[in-house]
């Protein structure tokens, strides 16, 4: 028998946390080699009355998640779950795990794997790494991750942990000769499981289904759900989940003996795969979210960027993803009633009439605009989806939460509206060069009006559009960029049907003397544009960085106005701005840039007091206390968000049923970048805002429309 081994852990094979003691432990009786059983896991340690979660976490919770690092010629294969407890939590139910858990994970080492060279008299180890991710609960709920590293010894057996891993084996639910059946009846489920041994015979089982959001969890046996035995055949008749996410063919299923009924040495569990046979009921029509999201709504706002990773590419069925890309379509076509996109579709309006009788050119122009719109799409979607993939917590409009970006879009409308007002023609403040350019490819404009429709138009979100981007940032790359390109497409359509369609050319007056008065008429909208940057802007940095960028706007005015006159002139007072302007933007131009730490609501006004800033710990606490919540995600940047708040979320009778209620009114404010506030949208299937959520203890929290009315709201209060 060869001898033991010395385990030796790094200094980073434990984690320590104040809710948890994780630490990555190994077991190989016969050393490590090529078709040897060796054994890796992940030991939990909870502190009392905190637990983790089982695959299926049930009404709240995230199962614990491990990622490897291995050396060539090795791999790892799933995690052997041991059978968890059902843990009541108000009137949900979770399934995990507290006290001390391992989660073994079985190692497959293959004839490729090439082990180290050992230094002089030193023993040859692999070395082994993992990150791990884990959600610890008591009443609040903490995203916890570890990296993890060890040394395993290559020859001899390493035995210290043996009994943590002959432990966490005995508690494997054992597989059933037979798979058993299921069969849909109504709102039930009546499952049929033969081949049980004797000692589970007659005996009250625990159920867990490993498909979550199938069963009510909670459903108590005797009262909700029945059970009985028929010889070796056990069955039972278990409640649907009110709120049904999935609708399997074949379910697999653990029963479990009760802790006072578990014999030492024994099988305390055992597993079948089973058929479903029957018609799944119809799915709720409303837009809701599963109870199991709970946990990562209410979670410590300090650790929720370990949220923030995309979910695992996964192949959507074909009607599902079709219906996405219809949703993206509809919600780009949609996008052009949002009034951010007013000032684009201004200057659009200016280019048809430019164009009037010019059937060729509205083609070619309707064409360039929909390139620019499509590919800016594909690149914004593209950049985000690559930044999050890294790691950074970004959704839909991220660019705006930029201050930086605010200021150079603020300019570019400013210089826009100046251009249309008449204060400049391009000519005069352009070199000659590029102003030929401009004449030989005319096109170049519509292009880069459909850029710039994409970047305006991006902190809005219309209907349809919320879902199908929350939808893209768990597609594989190549399927997301298609529902961006979708979105891109909707919003670019009427203008190209309308370029392909000589009646609409027909219908516009000649051009005249009527278009110049447009033309100034349409900068009003740009300075609105303006205005309302200036405003994200002062959200974002302060009354500090909003005074700031208002003065070098006028400052930029001012240079482009010089820029407009002759001779000598032009260049004495040109070089005197600029210096000016130079010296200005050096002293306090950083204001510009600075990111203050969020306001406190003001204390004044019924209003102010009504609405509390929203964080993971104040959702957790007034849940814990069983008060409903209303959670506005919300930015100054999102012109819809503006539109609802100042609307539905003022109105007298809305506001009414709040208070009739009860309901605590929450904002989450996504002006500036919050890893906290990207994991709870990515949680809740969405990446941009607005997203408007209703939760109650016991019930499932319901996600409204973007656009939000307020018969919406009344009916989802009402329901409560």
């Amino acid at each position: 028998m060869p001898a033991a081994a010395q385990l030796t852990p790094k200094a980073g094979a434990v984690v320590t946390t104040p809710h948890v003691r994780a630490e990555l432990i190994a077991h190989a009786p016969d050393g490590v080699a090529p078709g040897s059983p060796v054994w890796v896991g992940l030991q939990i340690t909870h502190q009392p009355e905190w637990h983790t979660y089982w695959k299926n976490a049930g009404d709240s919770g995230l199962p614990t998640e491990m990622t490897w690092t291995l050396p060539a010629g090795v791999s790892t294969g799933e995690i052997a779950w041991p059978v968890p407890e059902k843990i009541p939590v108000g009137s949900l139910a979770n399934y995990g795990y507290e006290n001390t858990v391992l989660l073994p994970v079985p190692l497959e080492v293959s004839t490729l794997y090439k082990p180290p060279v050992a230094l002089a008299g030193g023993t040859p180890s692999m070395d082994i790494q993992l990150k791990a991710s884990w959600l610890v609960c008591r009443k609040e709920c903490i995203p916890e991750e570890g990296e993890f590293t060890l040394s395993l010894p290559l020859q001899g057996s390493t035995a210290l942990h043996k009994a943590d891993f002959d432990t966490a084996q005995a508690a494997q639910p054992q597989p059933l000769a037979k798979p058993g059946a299921i069969e849909v009846n109504g709102n039930n489920l009546q499952v049929r499981l033969e081949g049980l041994p004797a000692a589970a015979q007659g005996k009250t089982l625990a159920f867990f289904p490993e498909t979550p959001e199938v069963i009510r969890t909670a459903a108590v046996s005797g009262k909700d759900w029945t059970q009985s035995w028929q010889g070796g055949t056990w069955t039972a008749t278990l409640p649907l989940a009110d709120q049904r996410s999935a609708s399997p063919t074949v379910m697999p299923v653990v029963v479990a003996l009760a802790p006072a009924d578990r014999q030492a040495g024994q099988p305390v569990a055992w597993r079948a795969e089973s058929p479903v046979t029957g018609n799944w009921p119809a799915a709720p029509q409303r837009a809701e979210v599963s109870p199991a999201l709970q946990a990562a709504l209410t979670a410590n706002a300090a650790n929720a960027a370990a949220a923030t990773q995309p979910a695992p590419n996964t192949t959507p069925s074909s009607t599902t993803f079709m219906a996405a890309l219809l949703g993206a379509l509809l919600g780009g076509l949609l996008l052009n009633l949002m009034p951010c996109v007013f000032p684009i579709l201004a200057i659009k309006v200016l280019g048809f009439a430019r164009q009037a009788g010019n059937a060729s050119a509205h083609r070619k122009a309707g064409l360039a605009y929909t390139g620019g719109v499509m590919l800016s799409f594909l690149a914004l979607g593209g950049a985000m989806l690559a930044l999050r993939a890294a790691g950074a917590g970004l959704g839909w409009g991220f660019q705006l939460q930029s201050p930086g970006v605010v200021a150079a879009l603020a300019a570019l409308f400013t210089l826009i509206g100046l251009n249309l007002v008449g204060v400049f023609e391009f000519g005069r403040a352009a070199p000659s060069s590029l102003c030929s350019a401009q004449a030989k490819h005319p096109l170049a404009n519509d292009f880069l009006s459909g850029v710039l429709a994409v970047v305006i138009a991006s902190p809005c979100t219309a209907p349809f559009m919320g879902a199908s981007l929350g939808f893209a940032i768990g597609l594989p790359a190549g399927q997301a960029l298609l529902l961006f390109a979708a979105l891109g497409f909707g919003l670019a359509l009427p203008y190209l049907a309308a370029s392909f369609v000589p009646a609409v050319a027909r219908l516009l007056p000649k051009p005249g003397l009527w278009m110049h008065t447009l033309r100034r008429l349409l900068a009003f909208p740009m300075f609105a544009t303006v205005a309302w940057l200036v405003w994200v802007l002062g959200q974002q940095s302060g009354i500090d960085g909003a005074g700031t960028l208002l003065a070098l706007l006028v400052c930029m005015a001012a240079i482009v106005w010089a820029l407009t006159l002759r001779g000598r002139t032009r260049v004495v007072i040109a070089t005197v701005l600029i210096a000016f302007t130079a010296l200005l933007t050096g002293a306090i131009g950083r204001n510009v840039l600075q990111v203050v730490e969020p306001a406190k609501l003001a204390s004044a006004g019924a209003g102010a007091q009504r609405w509390q800033p929203w964080s993971a710990e104040r959702v957790a606490e007034l849940s814990g206390a069983g008060q409903p919540v209303f959670i506005d995600f919300t930015a100054a940047w999102c012109v819809t968000c503006q539109y609802n708040k100042k609307s539905t979320l003022s109105d007298a009778e809305v506001l009414a049923d709040f208070d009739a209620k009860k309901v605590a009114m929450l904002r989450a404010d996504w002006t500036r970048r919050d890893p906290a506030i990207t994991a709870a949208l990515t949680t809740l299937g969405r990446s941009g805002v607005p997203v408007y959520v209703l939760q109650a203890p016991g019930k499932a929290p319901v996600v409204l429309t973007e656009i939000l009315s307020k018969d919406e709201v009344r009916a989802a209060l009402a329901a409560l």
